[in-house]
């Protein structure tokens, strides 16, 4: 069978080298230098080496990885939805501005030729009405050639 026997230390309790303690007692001379020196007041149970992301990063251990897992592939699956839906999105609007233009442009060029047409018949009707005649010349008395 196996004992166990306590072993002390010596130089546990020796006591350590250094100025002794009753020299410190006396804070009369002390200033608060920490003050001056730095324009914001410290974070309260923030240590200065440990930073937000850190801290964010530390909250994964509170869920347990059932939970963790169930909320990454609802992440994951919405991206991907929303990235499928903004791609089939911008597919579909450039099919349609590019349909848009290649029968609509033509469309619209005949449309205004159409309506130059229909306007000079207009004004060939008006000058018929008030006399002029067919003829631009038949105003001024000279015959048509």
């Amino acid at each position: 069978m196996v004992q166990l026997e306590e072993v002390k230390d010596a130089e546990l309790n020796a006591p350590q080298p250094g100025p002794a303690s009753d020299e410190f007692e006396d804070d009369a001379d002390f200033t608060d230098t920490d003050s001056s020196l730095s324009s914001a007041p410290p974070s309260p149970g923030l240590p200065p080496q440990e930073s937000l992301s850190d801290r964010i990063y530390a909250l994964k251990d509170m869920l347990p990885p059932s939970a963790r897992r169930r909320i990454s592939s609802s992440v994951s699956s919405l991206t991907s939805l929303t990235k499928t839906t903004a791609l089939f999105t911008g597919k579909g609007l450039y099919v349609l501005s590019t349909s848009a233009l290649l029968v609509m442009v033509p469309w619209a060029v005949a449309y205004v030729e159409e309506q130059a047409i229909v306007e000079q018949e207009r004004e060939m009707k008006q000058r018929e009405v008030m006399g002029e005649g067919v003829s631009p010349g038949a105003a001024l008395g000279k015959p048509a050639l």
